[in-house]
């Protein structure tokens, strides 16, 4: 599933709920059920890489001279 990794996030989403509505509609083989599974499973966490990728971008801030500072929320863990 090499080519999931060019897929924008959304396209990824729109992927995967298109299997989750498809196995649980209960009428899909196995063998094909444990394919979208998988498929699933990889689209989940792609979609996962890019959130985590975008929220250590925002957990950085740039100052007004360039420089990178960490941001965080008081009460935040």
């Amino acid at each position: 599933m090499d080519e999931a990794r060019t897929l924008t996030f959304e396209q990824a989403m729109e992927q995967l709920e298109r299997i989750v509505e498809q196995l649980e509609e209960g009428d899909v083989p196995l063998e094909q059920a444990i394919s979208f599974y998988k498929e699933g499973m990889e689209l989940s966490k792609l979609c996962h890489d890019k959130l985590k990728n975008v929220e250590e971008q925002l957990a950085q801030i740039i100052t007004e001279d360039g420089r990178k500072e960490s941001f965080s929320i008081d009460g935040e863990e």
